[in-house]
Order: C-alpha cells, then structure tokens, then sequence
C-alpha cells in the first residue's frame, strides 16, 4: 500500500470499484436480445452517447501525463488538435450515413462493398487496433503504484474487473458504466487542477518555472515525427468506438450532434490533463518517472477524500475504455471472424466466447510491449494504413474491384516490415516513419486505372 494513501481515499477508491460492478451487472428485464447486447437496442440519446464516447477516449490517460511531462504543450498539438479535427470531419460527413446504413460494424460495411474476404480482413485489423491492451497496461501501472502489487497481478485485476460486466451485458453495460465515469472523472481532474493553481500559482508560475521548450508547440520533438501523429489521428475515422456509437444512436441526428457535443467535452478535459501534467513537472522531483507524473502529483499535492476521489476518476478514466475496446475487439472477434467463418450459432454467444481470447491476447501485448505511448504509436503505424482508405471508400458513389484485400494487406504488410526495421538496425528506413509507406501505398493503388469502377446497385 502506498504510504501517501489515506485509509478513507482506498475506501472511495474500493466504494468506485463496487458500484461499477453492480452497475454493470445489473440486468433490466426488458433489455435483452442481440441487439440490445451488440447495439444497446440502437435507442441511444444524446446524454448516453456523449458521456460513453467521451469517457472511452482517454484510455491512455497516463500516456497523456507520460507526454505533457516530457514535452509539455506539445502534448495538446500531438494528442488534441488532430483529434478535433477529424473527429468534426466524422461529425459532418460520416455520423449519419453510418446510423442511416444500419451495418453493425466496420467489417460489416467492407464485407458488403468489397466482399468476404475484405470483411474478414478488416475484421482482424479491428480487432487488432481496438485490443485493449495500452488502457489494461495503464490501470495496472496504477493498481501496482497505488497498492504495491506486481505487474502481472495488476494486469489481471485490471483485465477480470473492466470485462465481466461486459461478458454478462455487453454494450449496454459499457453505457451504463461510462455514466458513472465521465462523472467521475471530470470531477477528479477539476479537483486536482484547482488545488494545484491554488497552491502553485497559474501560467506565470508555469512559465517561470517550466523548461523553455514544455512551452513551444513543438515540445523539441521533430515536424516529421508530429506530423506522424497526425497522420496517425486518421484513426478516428476508422475508431470502431466511433463507428459502434454512432450505429447505436436513436436516430443520425443523434449520431452527429453527439460528436459535435463531444469536441466541447474533449477540449475541457484536454485542458485539465495538459494543465495536470504541466503542474506535475512543476512540482515533482526532478527524474520522475513520467509514465508516472499524474498519480505522483495526486499523491503528493491532495488532501485526504478529494485524493480518493482524484484516483477513483483516474480508474474511471482508463476503467471507462478496457471494457468498451474489450467489448469490441471481442465483438469483431466472435461475430466477425468466428460466426461468420462458421455460419452457425448464435452470434452474441461467439462474442462471450471470444472476450477470454481477447483478454488473454491483451495481456500478452501488453506484457510485451510495457509503454503505452509505444503501444499506441506501433497499433495505429501499422493497422490504419491498411484499413483507412478501403473504409473511407465505402461511403463513396463509387467501388473499388476485388482488389482491395491486396490493397490492405500489402499496405499493412509495409508498415509492419519499416516498424520491424527499427528493431534491428534502431532506426526507419530512409528515416521515415513506417506510417507513411502503408498510407501511401493505399493511395497510390487507389489512384491506379483500372481499380476504380462504378457502384453496382
């Protein structure tokens, strides 16, 4: 146990973890079905699909610390910006079509413009990209900070409590949980922010007392390598978490304002982490460890009770994303790959079946590859080039030939052999970053005579 915990701050922290449970297992008579448990019954309002979509996208959330500690500002241009962006191109041009075409996932659109086996790809790549193994790493770095556990326990606690729930209620109870956690977490981040301008001072304080370059856009990171993150925020238009929502929503109004609310609540939690992280290396010894620094400043500038409430919404916060990426890389896994491969049973019986294997292959990824900026650097390097473009092209008037498994597979297949390259030589080929090849490729067969030809209807 932590010597800086109060014993009241693990009785908040343990009241949070029981109540997620009972929420997430409780059952409402009338909710049952496939679609209830895939789609919550596709009845999806404004204030649920808000607070779901917003609490599922800081998963990372000691990744976020990670980065404004070692580079500051720079963390809002790399980790924010792009994100806005394209997150409000989703909004305007994507939103609806995907509630108004009523598919159910990401490979199930492939599969109905490009075919089977395209679905069947994509359906891998999904299930790849949405594991939830950066955001198990995440809680379990914390669970073993905070409680002295090892690394692998922690991994399993943070694994079987996140998706239990999921396994008995599916989507319906990540949208319940996530309730309770957008709540929590926005409260714990305002806490902290508030008793850190309190006792520290504001911007002058920051400015004075901060590295010159944790205040420049660039954090003294390259263009090349910001531009890769960037490029690597594509991945909103192919976030299954996104894509699951909006196919949820009571109607494609629904779908788009929600995003666009979204933005709102993303910018304010943005400026509440990037403030927090800003303050921790303001305050922390120098040395820290960075992977660290929020959990380090919550233990060493709050009170007893508001410290307990901090840490109950930094596990919201990671909490609220391993059981909706579980759910979904579980999902794609049982329905999209397995029922669909055999034809047979039933498909919310294939997705409880597969939540085991996707725990498993999580903990394995994470044990592997132990840091979350890398694991979420090395998911969307490899996996988007592949997926982006044949996604996209399935909202156009027109269809690309059977070619488009090649296309995904090669382009992927690029990507991964630059990211290997480093492994042996500690650096890219050329020195670009193994985003662009996979991408470029994409385009480039895209933009081949011949690949494009009309829609049939």
């Amino acid at each position: 146990m932590n010597p800086f915990l109060h014993p009241i701050d693990t009785a908040i922290i343990l009241i949070y973890g029981v109540g997620l449970l009972a929420l997430g297992l409780f059952r409402n008579k009338e909710e049952t079905g496939n679609s209830h448990y895939l789609l919550a019954g596709r009845r999806l309002t404004l204030i649920p699909f808000t607070a779901s979509l917003v609490a599922t996208w800081y998963g990372g959330i000691l990744g976020v610390g990670e980065f404004t500690y070692l580079h500051g500002l720079s963390n809002w241009v790399v980790l924010a910006l792009p994100y806005y962006l394209f997150a409000l191109l989703f909004a305007l041009f994507l939103a609806k079509r995907i509630r108004e075409d009523s598919f159910v996932t990401i490979p199930d659109r492939l599969r109905q413009h490009y075919g089977e086996t395209a679905g069947l790809i994509g359906a891998g790549f999904v299930t790849i990209l949405t594991t939830p193994a950066p955001y198990i790493l995440s809680c379990a770095l914390l669970l073993t900070y905070l409680f002295g556990i090892s690394l692998f326990p922690a991994l399993l606690l943070a694994t079987g409590i996140s998706l239990i729930y999921v396994y008995n209620g599916g989507f319906r109870s990540v949208v319940r949980t996530d309730l309770l956690q957008f709540g929590l977490m926005f409260t714990g981040f305002a806490l902290l922010v508030f008793i850190c301008f309190q006792n520290y001072g504001g911007f002058q304080a920051l400015r004075k007392g901060l590295p010159e370059l944790h205040l420049t856009w660039h954090g003294g990171n390259s263009t090349q390598y910001i531009l890769a993150w960037f490029f690597i925020a594509l991945w909103t238009f192919v976030d299954p978490g996104f894509y699951q929502r909006c196919a949820a929503a009571k109607s494609p109004a629904v779908a788009k304002k929600g995003i666009l609310v979204s933005i709102g609540f993303w910018a304010l939690f943005d400026f509440l982490t990037v403030s927090a992280g800003l303050y921790s290396r303001l305050v922390l010894p120098e040395g820290s460890e960075a992977a660290l620094a929020l959990p380090a400043l919550g233990l060493s500038v709050l009170p007893p009770v508001i410290k307990g409430l901090f840490f109950a919404g930094l596990l919201a916060t990671i909490m609220s994303t391993i059981d909706s990426f579980g759910f979904i890389s579980a999902m794609t896994f049982g329905r999209d790959i397995v029922w669909r491969m055999k034809r047979s049973g039933n498909e919310v019986a294939w997705v409880k079946l597969g939540l085991p294997f996707i725990a498993a292959f999580s903990l394995l990824f994470a044990w592997l590859l132990p840091s979350v900026i890398e694991l979420w650097y090395s998911l969307g390097s490899v996996i988007i080039p592949g997926l982006l473009i044949p996604f996209l092209t399935t909202f156009w008037q027109k269809k690309l030939i059977p070619a488009v498994p090649a296309m995904m597979i090669l382009s992927t297949a690029l990507s991964f052999a630059w990211f290997l390259f480093w492994f042996k030589e500690n650096k890219y080929p050329l020195g670009i970053e193994p985003f662009y090849p996979g991408l470029i490729l994409s385009i480039l067969w895209l933009l081949i005579p011949g690949k494009i030809s009309p829609k049939s209807g």
